[in-house]
């Protein structure tokens, strides 16, 4: 076999010790039949499990093939697979998760229409195996994304196993942004993009790792990074909600040269300037998270720190 790789996988991992000899077998024997040389580069985001003695393992079972990065602590899933980008020495990338609900026999289906001359090729799942929850929150949040980024084609913005031919993970390695969205900063820099349908599977083991919280940052990270929509519709509210204020104190000026003074109507008032002070307090929000990414970004610190690295 060629000691340069054509296909690369890159995998974040985070407490996934149930998951990894599985995906090993698996995702060994899926690139095996392919008979096309391959690496597999598998990032520990500083697990609290056993994950990083499992890869240590793996890596010694095929040092030529399997690549550890070991993080310095848990900087993110996006950020553990840039941390592979900048490694990678395959023509065809290839992300996905390490829990196994994304999985490896689907990848030649990637590699097809990678060599049928696409640059970037996104998935999305078909019949998942999600709680109903999930798909309610995963559904919603794709359809509002859609109307907010339309230029954004990507059905399914939740599945990480995907293809991007070498020059854009390049390029965007060479970002060096501190938080970022990799399919759709690919999306940016494709020319030729595609999607195809996956399947999809339930947790092989182990728990998510994505909390509320962790999914409301990912699409913060989303929205904040490629949008400037939020910021656009509350000039418009700001916009609507002072042409109509000015027309409430013209109104109120009237009724009071008209009717004399009076006190009835307090209540209102009070309930609309609650209401106009909750609507400043929430644009303040979308601002907030405007100014904090600038701030990461001109900090210039490490997006990541890494330990070591296991190759041969």
């Amino acid at each position: 076999m060629s000691t340069e790789p054509y296909i690369s996988i890159v995998i974040p991992v985070y407490n996934e010790s149930a998951n990894l000899e599985t995906l090993y077998q698996r995702l060994t024997t899926t690139l095996d039949a392919l008979g096309k040389p391959y690496e597999i580069l598998l990032t520990d985001d500083g697990s609290r499990d056993d994950s990083v003695h499992i890869l240590q393992e793996l890596h010694k079972r095929r040092p030529e093939q399997i690549r550890v990065i070991e993080f310095n602590g848990n900087f993110g899933q996006h950020m553990a697979i840039m941390a592979g980008f900048e490694r990678v020495r395959g023509q065809i990338i290839i992300t996905m998760d390490a829990d196994l609900q994304n999985p490896p026999e689907e990848i030649p289906k990637l590699v097809a229409a990678m060599e049928a001359g696409h640059d970037v090729v996104n998935t999305h799942r078909l019949e998942r195996q999600d709680s109903w929850w999930r798909l309610f929150v995963s559904r919603t949040h794709n359809r509002i994304r859609a109307w907010m980024m339309p230029k954004l084609k990507m059905q399914d913005e939740g599945c990480m196993l995907r293809a991007y031919s070498r020059r854009i993970v390049d390029l965007m390695a060479a970002t060096g942004e501190a938080t970022t969205f990799i399919p759709a900063l690919a999306l940016n820099y494709a020319s030729h993009p595609t999607e195809v349908g996956v399947a999809h599977e339930n947790r092989f083991g182990g728990e998510s790792n994505y909390s509320l919280y962790g999914l409301i940052r990912y699409n913060f990270d989303l929205v904040t990074g490629f949008s400037l929509f939020p910021l656009q519709v509350f000039t418009l509210i700001g916009m609507g909600v002072s042409f109509f204020s000015f027309l409430f104190v013209l109104y109120l000026g009237l009724r009071r040269l008209i009717v004399g003074p009076e006190v009835e109507g307090v209540f209102t008032l009070f309930a609309i300037m609650f209401f106009l002070i909750g609507i400043v307090l929430l644009g303040l929000g979308i601002v907030g998270e405007y100014i904090g990414r600038i701030y990461q970004e001109v900090r210039k610190r490490p997006r990541f720190v890494v330990k070591r690295v296991l190759e041969k």
